[in-house]
């Protein structure tokens, strides 16, 4: 009660002591002023000339602020002079009398002299205002005729409006508009005093607000062409609503004069300079991010001084269409239909492209091979450069690592208990530490830019080129993650392909909305044979040499057949015989997509009786539950391995009862299985055994709870010393299974 109380007594209007004197109350104050001057001076006895003195000093210092600095009008000049030494006069007057400042006459005369101060400044504003109107109007007639007449109506009405919203008095130096028409840039100066482009900045959405632009359309703030200078990028047509297919001018580029990902706000290609410098990109789902990078690929398949490595755990998908021409014209795939067929002396598009967790690992290793030779074997060329860094040509091109999920790699929760991706990890952050200046750089792709995602911040810092896909998210979680607190409004970006973009250091630009460009299907093929002729033609010769078989060996047979061993179009492709049918797991991650799976034989009493392998079920839960386990280790190996070549073995089962043919499980199996027998009571814990099949804990642990769900194997969970036992060793098996 008591605080509400209080509450009322302090509402209504308050006072603003910093506010400025109109006519009235500075003839009011004016006048006061001297009548108190006037009683303290009568009672001390102050001699009459002190306060003519003060007055004219005032007048004086007033008077001349007002003309020189603030560059007033010469009535206003007067009026506040004539206020100070009327005031001053009137004072010493009073004193100088007998009568005193408390006579009627002396009340009356200062009653009049207010109302004439008034007066004065009354007439004074009025003049000051239409100085001002008329200085407004010629520096109007000024920018029209410097810009013409169209444009100074609009910087006029930009003037005002940034007076009105961001309180800042700028002069228009310039307005420019777009080429394609969708905006306009303004060159403003800025008035000084501290004022800085960030003031102008600040109000970047409420300027749009302001001006009622569409949806869609933004206003960028950034620094002009000298400090004291501001430029405004103002959209007028939502142009990031609008598709922009990549262009058809397949015309060769360089990775030392900028590579194109896109088109910003006035329709000028957004160059991006990767020399030194790796990217990232965060995109999550539906966002656009796969064609995206369907038009980085386009842009190295350009460059005549860049190879590209791709690494797409999910079967190698984004680049497999890179491939497919070459695997056309060597006879491997068969054309599409209604397309001719790639020219026999067609090339990859990428150089490298691996779609399991194993050949990854090698590439990676690779690229750190390189990395070390090219900084011993080119140093004669870097000194007669006279230049720390690595000259990139064709004939030493630059590799240039695509990593699809890549900073997803890093990720704790995903490199969990899996060896190969950890090893992916530590050779993804070594390599964007150590390579910078021997030209090898990074392009890694996630979902968000979560230190949960990706791992470390590590990979931001070593990040400069940095894309936030928006279209798929109405937060701004990943643009406040790699460019802070900048001001975009994200909300007017929610087209497929639009985001924002930056890239920090030299050379580098301002981060900006930009829309990415739509790419068709076919654009990798169109790429890969217009570029054919310019395409660097891959490692340099020396650095090839020193990798030896592991880089020439990489479109063999053993480790990259499956991108032409699986599906219908391998039929007919050159040394693609089919095989005889084996035993072992009928896991579609170890068979062709167009290959029958082999009939299951009649049920015996040893090895795995699975379900999944019967015509009809049984009926029995068990078995059911085996089947739905077999069912997801399926799936698990298809997307860990991909597709396998044709020719890859499969197992017999691990029974001493049952044939040597009989579906059991993949080849090293029986030698976890008689590893754990052999280890006795105590049996072996996951680690132990993927060590002595040479396997990851992942999947050896997966195959192993299958034989534990069909009783020939017991899982002892001891915590940390949780093993595997073999039921000859365990005892009452019934009780230690989990």
């Amino acid at each position: 009660m008591t605080k509400s109380k209080k509450t009322q007594a302090h509402s209504g209007p308050g006072l603003d002591w910093a506010a400025s004197h109109g006519p009235v109350t500075g003839a009011l104050s004016a006048a006061s002023g001297a009548g108190a001057l006037a009683l303290a001076g009568a009672a001390a006895s102050m001699p009459w000339g002190w306060p003519m003195a003060i007055g004219a000093a005032g007048a004086l210092g007033h008077a001349g602020a007002a003309a020189l600095y603030r560059r007033m009008t010469s009535t206003t000049v007067c009026t506040r002079a004539a206020s100070w030494l009327l005031a001053g006069g009137w004072t010493s007057w009073t004193l100088a009398s007998q009568a005193g400042p408390l006579s009627w006459t002396a009340a009356g005369t200062l009653a009049a002299l207010g109302v004439a101060v008034g007066a004065m400044a009354s007439g004074a504003a009025v003049q000051e205002e239409a100085a001002e109107l008329e200085a407004d109007a010629a520096e109007q007639r000024a920018l029209a005729r410097e810009i013409g007449r169209e444009r100074a109506e609009v910087a006029a009405e930009w003037i005002d409006r940034i007076k009105r919203v961001c309180r800042v008095q700028v002069k228009i130096e310039g307005i420019e508009p777009w080429e394609n028409g969708a905006g306009f840039w303004i060159d403003a100066k800025l008035p000084g005093g501290g004022t800085t482009w960030q003031s102008i900045a600040a109000y970047a959405q409420a300027l749009a607000e302001d001006a009622e632009l569409e949806l869609g359309c933004t206003i960028k703030v950034s620094q002009g062409i000298r400090q004291g200078r501001v430029i405004l990028a103002v959209t007028t047509r939502p142009i990031m609503h609008e598709e922009k297919n990549y262009p058809e001018d397949f015309s060769p580029l360089s990775i030392l004069t900028g590579i194109p990902w896109g088109l910003l706000a006035e329709g000028n290609p957004v160059r991006v300079f990767l020399r030194e410098a790796s990217a990232l990109i965060l995109g999550p789902p539906g966002s656009g991010k796969s064609t995206f990078v369907d038009g980085i690929l386009a842009g190295f398949a350009r460059c005549t001084d860049v190879i590209t490595w791709v690494i797409d755990l999910k079967a190698g998908a984004v680049g497999l269409p890179w491939v497919r021409p070459w695997l056309e014209a060597t006879g491997r795939v068969k054309p599409l239909v209604g397309v001719a067929a790639a020219p026999p002396d067609t090339r990859p598009g990428v150089d490298w492209l691996a779609g399991t967790p194993a050949e990854a690992v090698r590439l990676l290793r690779a690229a750190i091979a390189v990395n070390k030779f090219r900084q011993k074997h080119y140093q004669d060329l870097m000194a007669q450069a006279n230049t720390t860094l690595l000259p990139v040509s064709a004939r030493i091109p630059q590799i240039e690592i695509v990593i699809d999920e890549g900073a997803e790699l890093l990720s704790w929760a995903n490199r969990r208990g899996d060896d190969d991706l950890k090893a992916l990890a530590q050779l993804v952050l070594e390599l964007m530490r150590t390579s910078r200046a021997m030209g090898i750089r990074q392009v890694l792709t996630a979902v968000d830019g979560n230190t949960e995602s990706i791992g470390s911040t590590a990979v931001r810092k070593f990040a400069p080129v940095r894309v936030a896909l928006t279209s798929a998210t109405t937060d701004r979680m990943n643009v406040d993650k790699l460019f802070g607190n900048v001001k975009i409004d994200v909300h007017q970006l929610s087209a497929r392909g639009s985001g924002v973009i930056g890239q920090s250091g030299d050379p580098g630009f301002d981060t900006a909305p930009f829309k990415g460009w739509k790419t068709k299907p076919s654009l990798a093929r169109d790429v890969v044979l217009a570029t054919a002729q310019t395409r660097s033609t891959g490692l340099d010769g020396p650095s090839a040499r020193h990798l030896g078989a592991e880089y020439a060996e990489r479109w063999s047979e053993e480790r990259a057949g499956w991108l032409w061993n699986s599906g219908a179009s391998t039929e007919g492709a050159e040394g693609n015989t089919p095989q005889p049918k084996r035993g072992g797991l009928n896991l579609s991650a170890f068979r062709n997509d167009d290959q029958e799976p082999p009939q299951p034989p009649a049920r015996r009493g040893g090895g795995l009786n699975l379900s999944a392998f019967r015509d009809q079920p049984t009926g029995n839960d068990d078995e059911r539950l085996v089947a739905e386990f077999t069912a997801g280790l399926d799936a698990g190996l298809a997307q860990l391995l991909g597709p396998a070549p044709q020719q890859q073995p499969r197992l017999a089962a691990a029974s001493e009862e049952g044939p040597a043919d009989d579906d059991a499980g993949p080849a090293w199996l029986a030698a976890a299985v008689d590893a754990i027998r052999d280890a006795g009571p105590a049996g072996l814990g996951p680690q132990a055994v993927a060590d002595a099949v040479g396997k990851n804990v992942k999947t050896v642990r997966q195959a192993l709870q299958g034989l534990v769900a069909n009783g020939q194997l017991v899982y002892r969970d001891r915590g940390p010393r949780s093993a595997f036992v073999h039921p000859d060793h365990s005892g009452n098996a019934a009780d230690d299974t989990n």
